[in-house]
């Protein structure tokens, strides 16, 4: 199996493994244009979702990346399911069936077993801009008069202090998401088997964690993100996205 195959023809995409009593409904469409059926081919006690795609077609649009989670996470809600990577491609449903199903029948039963019950869910919020600013500034006097020394200095004439300034301010930031991701890991671990948190992927963001729980608590966690958003209103503003699939907490399946 390889993440793509050349030729022409058709080629079998591979979104991930389930157990084998899964059913997906029949007007379920995955990646490509015009989106395929999804399909279940079962071996034994696992399966792997899949559908048919012309081998010459491009993937890696966003919408290719949208289909895959969707398909994914729209399983998680309702099953355990290990993820492939996005993707991944079998010249036939028989490879599929021959070199992943069979060939790892015990082990991926196993992790699946593992996560049965569970699911991914994923709490992210960002700072509110000016309020981050004025709190560092004012938990910072060496900052703050940094700054306000700048002002109405040209900026080609204080570039070396405005590098620090950033700095200053970054460090300080960084600080307040390691307390505030701290302090919700802290909070969170009545409700969460597993943690895990993600790298920013803005300078404001606050918090950005993984959390693996029960999908019986959903409605504990959306009540957690809830409280939390009353909170720290006018500060962070937090979001709870899930079920989906554990992308965070399994490791993808191998041909």
């Amino acid at each position: 199996m390889s993440d793509r195959d050349t030729g022409h023809g058709s080629v079998c995409y591979v979104y991930g493994v389930v157990p084998a009593d899964v059913e997906i409904d029949e007007e379920v469409r995955g990646v490509a244009a015009p989106p395929a059926r999804v399909q279940v081919i079962r071996r034994g006690r696992v399966a792997g979702l899949v559908s048919e795609i012309d081998r010459d077609r491009p993937l890696g649009r966003p919408d290719d990346l949208v289909a895959h989670k969707q398909v994914l996470d729209m399983v998680a809600a309702v099953a355990p399911v290990l993820p492939m990577r996005f993707g991944a491609v079998a010249p036939s449903a028989e490879v599929i069936a021959d070199e992943l199903l069979d060939a790892h029948q015990d082990e991926l039963a196993a992790d699946l077993d593992d996560i049965e019950g569970y699911a991914e869910y994923v709490l992210h919020g960002r700072y509110d801009s000016e309020a981050l600013l004025a709190a560092v500034l004012q938990e910072n006097p060496a900052a703050a008069r940094l700054r306000d020394a700048l002002h109405g200095v040209p900026e080609e004439q204080s570039r070396d202090a405005r590098i620090r300034l950033g700095e200053f301010i970054g460090q300080a930031v960084e600080a307040k998401r390691k307390a505030d991701t701290e302090t919700v890991m802290r909070e969170l671990q009545p409700l969460a088997r597993e943690m895990s948190v993600r790298d920013p992927t803005h300078e404001d963001d606050a918090i950005y964690l993984a959390v693996l729980a029960e999908t019986g608590r959903s409605g504990d966690l959306e009540q957690y993100a809830e409280d939390l958003a009353h909170r720290w209103d006018g500060w962070i503003t937090p979001q709870l996205l899930g079920p989906m699939a554990a992308y965070d907490f399994v490791a993808a399946p191998e041909a």
